[in-house]
């Protein structure tokens, strides 16, 4: 073999690896469920993961167009729930990167990550034909691939933070604020959850449909509360380390 070939297969190998990275904390495989060399990869590859998810946020804002110009601007902050997370993970990686790491920010990029990583392919899961009525099916195939793996990422973050009491209580604000004005008490006209199969806007009012409705609202609080779960178990195991 070559010394270029060996050169090429020792950087990649280093990316796998680990050194310079924060050394993994001991904890169970519920909390950590990654391989270590993928948490590496992850942690190795940051900025061009930061890359990658201020790319998805942008086209996660282009994806939500119709619904900003049915909801009124007051709350627009509140409405692109997997734009927002993919930002929040690329900050929390960001900052990291440049020695300047917010706690808080980790937080909500775990919530985030974790709560629309996966509630986005239920909703595709559950209501397929309705999706696929209106998408097509590479876009289909990406919406879901593309946001499991932002539930990857969560779970790359705890090598990184220690997910503080004070910083997880901002996320559990944040992610419970969302799930309040999405589905139970909507602050400017009706609840603002992602937009669902079978649902219209007419005449600026956005319709929304039983039980869709009740499901994805269900699912949405289950997520809001593993995220609270975990990253507080993660926050006791670490101290217990």
């Amino acid at each position: 073999m070559s010394s270029g070939s060996e050169s090429v297969l020792g950087r990649v190998a280093a990316l796998f690896g680990g050194a310079g990275l924060p050394a993994p904390d001991p904890l169970p495989r519920w909390l950590a469920p990654l391989p270590r060399a993928v948490e590496n990869l992850g942690l190795s590859l940051a900025w061009l993961v930061v890359g990658v998810n201020l790319v998805g946020t942008a086209f996660g804002f282009w994806y939500y167009r119709f619904q900003f110009a049915a909801e009124p601007l007051a709350i627009w902050p509140l409405v692109p729930d997997s734009p927002v997370a993919t930002f929040f993970i690329a900050a929390s990686l960001a900052l990291w990167k440049l020695g300047r790491s917010s706690e808080v920010v980790n937080a909500l990029a775990f919530f985030g990550c974790w709560k629309l990583g996966l509630w986005t392919p239920f909703v595709l899961v559950a209501f397929a034909d309705g999706f696929l009525a209106t998408t097509s099916l590479p876009m289909y195939a990406f919406l879901l691939g593309s946001h499991l793996m932002m539930v990857v990422q969560a779970f790359v973050i705890h090598r990184y933070s220690d997910f503080p009491v004070g910083a997880v209580a901002v996320a559990v604000a944040w992610y419970g604020l969302n799930d309040l004005v999405d589905y139970f008490v909507p602050i400017l006209g009706t609840p603002h959850h992602t937009l669902l199969p079978g649902q219209r806007i007419v005449d600026g009012t956005i319709t929304h449909l039983s039980p869709t409705h009740e499901l994805a609202a269900g699912f949405a609080v289950v997520l809001t509360l593993t995220a609270t779960f975990l990253t507080l178990a993660t926050r006791v195991k670490k101290l217990e380390a």
